[in-house]
């Protein structure tokens, strides 16, 4: 890289049984400025999307999968074979994604290289979820830079921990996080009562693998500094 060249950003974006969900994610990344690749991870959906990608947004990178590995493990898939030194995280199924919104993040932490991660809260998010900063803490939605992402996800991260063991990561080695706003909405209830159920059992496991004291501090004292975007 230039020297004083602005960083490489790579958008991964892993997904399984999104159906249009996902096309509407992918539809305002596809109009975002300053990504460098963008790379889906089909974590093995019995939904075959690949021709659809491949039709609508060729400059996209396709992995499909072979077996499950959960959404740890798809996202590592995708990291081997980035080119970018920092890591837009989304979650396919985020809904009312804006465009602007994620280019003003990148612009952020490009201008800001002491940022290590850009926690993008989901400020629509219910009061439920707000009160307990699940808008910030669980947020799929984030800017990271690639050796701090891979040190987690090399260490034992499976499922829906990933959340979780990054906020706790950063948290215990003083990094710099900071939230920027933004107007996504997740998806709670998808494939049906019973798949649903699984999902949320499943998914808030993996959020508490961490311990309840390392919870009770994240939500304390992690996260809480919002960063101002300013137009140059």
């Amino acid at each position: 890289m230039l020297l004083n060249a602005k960083p490489l950003i790579s958008c991964v974006i892993p997904f399984w049984n999104e159906g249009s969900r996902l096309y509407a994610v992918l539809d305002e990344v596809s109009k975002t400025k300053n990504i460098f690749e963008v790379i889906c991870v089909d974590d093995a959906s019995y939904e075959n999307n690949s021709d659809e990608i491949r039709k609508h947004y060729p400059n996209f990178k396709l992995l499909r999968l072979k077996k499950n590995y959960g959404k740890s493990g798809a996202i590592l898939e995708g990291l081997k074979i980035v080119k970018g030194n920092l890591i837009l995280l989304l979650d396919a199924d985020i809904r009312n994604l804006n465009h602007n919104e994620i280019e003003k993040a990148i612009k952020i932490v490009q201008q800001n290289p002491d940022v290590d991660m850009l926690i993008l809260r989901r400020i629509k998010a219910p009061l439920f979820v707000k009160l307990t900063r699940g808008d910030v803490l669980a947020s799929g939605e984030r800017i990271v830079k690639l050796n701090y992402l891979m040190n987690v996800l090399k260490n034992s991260t499976k499922g829906w921990e990933l959340e979780s063991k990054i906020n706790l990561f950063m948290f215990n080695n003083n990094k710099k996080v900071y939230w920027f706003p933004h107007s996504g909405i997740n998806t709670h209830w998808k494939w049906g009562i019973k798949a649903d159920f699984k999902y949320h059992k499943k998914k808030i496991a993996d959020i508490y693998s961490i311990g309840f004291t390392n919870l009770l501090k994240l939500f304390l004292f992690f996260g809480k500094e919002e960063v101002k975007y300013q137009k140059i």
